[in-house]
């Protein structure tokens, strides 16, 4: 990766583009740190403890904007909810599904609909964060006021105010991912939330080894937790390069006074092709509820029930994730993997899985070596997700890095860093491409 890193900068125009990258996710981060005018952020800070797993995880993702009351509280999470609710209404209304297929045209006006889509997101979340920081009795005022006022107007157009603000800022943070993708390297959105992870790792870090003006002898856990680290995300990298090869032989066809084909190539499918994307199916089907209970019944038993039956670490919770793990897993290798095309471009192709007949019994060939690595796929991502739940909760509480990995934040280090190195990659190769035709 570091010799991929220097021939980059050796190339100006994807020197550019890493510069270009790096000025787009400085001006996210910088965001980030802007207080929302009139809030009492002192007061959020303190009353973000008893908040529920939703907006921990949003603050988690979004580099603890949500914690401190910034114009970026919101981030990038409408627009990643819009993208995944695009995904599932696609498949289910026709002319969605039509659209998808019409090319890049088709394309565009998807991804326009996502915005909207991510726009009222956008304004529903920032009713629920206006609600919570009011249940939790944190001050607001205008900013042209000199001081606070109790009027019921008043204290209305602020809420408003700040909607708007964060409504606002949540565009902006959509408008960077997408110029980034436009015109940097890697995909924007990704980046941003790779970017806000690490932040969050980062606090978490600095504030472990904080502790130790306390308790000298908890160096020792610091150890313990960076070792367990490095070998989760070894064994993540490991996984996620992993794939199955199914090989497939060409049959030799003469063509005029020319012979094609003939030639053994391989099918890679990958175990954990659906990456991150379960775990985040799975987290949003279970915190979503919670989210609306606390919005709209703050103080109602069925919020207490939920809290601590269906919160993180609880059994159920764990119970529950395991198993959408699992389903989503399955629903989205479907999305991603037809076994009935690629049996029919085998087979329009002149091409054979050896020992499998063409047709219906590759197809059923396929199918189920799909069916068994997204089994281990799912086991896996099952795992990741306990490890940090359990593992880190029940041994780092103490230093204060229990909540510093999440299994989404682990997937979407590992994901994010692999793919912006393929990126890279496959940018050099076209600049020598270019060099040789020239």
């Amino acid at each position: 990766m570091f010799e991929t890193l220097k021939a980059a900068f050796t190339t100006k125009e994807i020197r550019n583009k890493i510069f270009m990258t790096l000025f787009m996710l400085l001006v996210y981060r910088i965001g980030s740190y802007i207080l929302i005018p009139g809030l009492d952020t002192n007061a959020i800070q303190s009353s973000f403890g008893e908040s529920n797993d939703f907006f921990k995880l949003m603050n988690a993702v979004n580099g603890q904007a949500l914690q401190n009351g910034t114009i970026f509280a919101l981030g990038i999470l409408p627009f990643i909810n819009a993208f995944i609710i695009m995904q599932l209404v696609t498949l289910i209304i026709p002319s969605l599904e039509r659209l998808s297929k019409e090319g890049e045209e088709g394309r565009r006006k998807i991804t326009q609909i996502t915005r909207y889509v991510a726009i009222v997101l956008a304004i529903v979340q920032g009713i629920g964060i206006v609600a919570s920081w009011s249940s939790a009795q944190v001050d607001a005022v205008l900013p042209f006021l000199p001081g606070k006022v109790d009027n019921a107007a008043v204290m209305f157009f602020t809420k408003v105010f700040i909607i708007l603000i964060l409504i606002g800022g949540s565009t902006f943070v959509m408008w960077i991912g997408e110029r980034i993708t436009e015109y940097g390297i890697g995909n924007g959105t990704s980046l941003i939330i790779f970017v806000g992870i690490l932040s969050s790792i980062t606090s978490a870090l600095l504030n472990g080894f904080s502790s130790l003006t306390d308790d000298a002898t908890k160096i020792w856990q610091i150890i313990f937790f960076v070792i367990l680290v490095c070998l989760i995300f070894f064994f993540i990298v490991f996984v996620d390069l992993a794939v199955r090869k199914v090989n497939v032989q060409y049959a030799k066809q003469v063509k005029g006074n020319k012979m094609y084909g003939g030639q053994s190539t391989h099918i890679p499918i990958k175990i954990n092709a659906s990456g991150v994307m379960p775990i985040i199916f799975a987290s949003s089907f279970l915190m979503f509820p919670q989210m609306i209970i606390s919005l709209f019944w703050p103080n109602s038993d069925a919020n207490t029930w939920y809290t601590n039956n269906l919160g993180i670490s609880s059994p159920f919770y764990i119970a529950a994730m395991a198993l959408l793990i699992l389903f989503f897993s399955y629903f989205y290798s479907q999305i991603q993997f037809d076994p009935e095309d690629v049996a029919r471009n085998i087979q329009q192709y002149g091409g054979f899985i050896p020992g499998i007949r063409p047709g219906k019994p590759t197809t059923e060939y396929l199918k189920k070596i799909n069916n068994r690595i997204t089994f281990f796929g799912a086991i896996f991502l099952a795992l990741v997700m306990l490890i940090p739940t359990v593992i880190f909760t029940t041994l780092f509480t103490e230093i204060g890095m229990n909540n510093a990995f999440s299994a989404t934040g682990l997937l979407i280090v590992v994901s994010v860093a692999l793919e912006f190195n393929k990126q890279l990659e496959s940018q050099l190769m076209m600049r020598h491409y270019k060099g040789f035709l020239k």
